[in-house]
């Protein structure tokens, strides 16, 4: 297994729904973590990188409400 960190900037913060949304998110197989950094409005998810790519983390944050922006880049 490789974990990596994916870090997406959002606009609005998330609310109840998507929050439960985010639950059946961490259901999914490969997906390790979800914090969400309210003042710096960004989510960061820690993946299994032989499970999934970054493309497919950001579309289940948009399917669960998350109005995600690019990745940022980490140094």
């Amino acid at each position: 297994m490789t974990y990596l960190e994916a870090v997406y900037r959002y606009q609005t913060p998330p609310g109840e729904t998507e929050l439960r949304a985010i639950d059946s998110i961490r259901e999914v197989y490969g997906i390790q973590r979800i914090q969400f950094n309210d003042q710096e409005r960004t989510v960061r998810v820690r993946f299994d990188a032989s499970r999934m790519k970054g493309a497919a983390v950001a579309r289940l944050l948009r399917q669960a409400g998350i109005d995600v922006g690019g990745e940022i880049v980490l140094a």
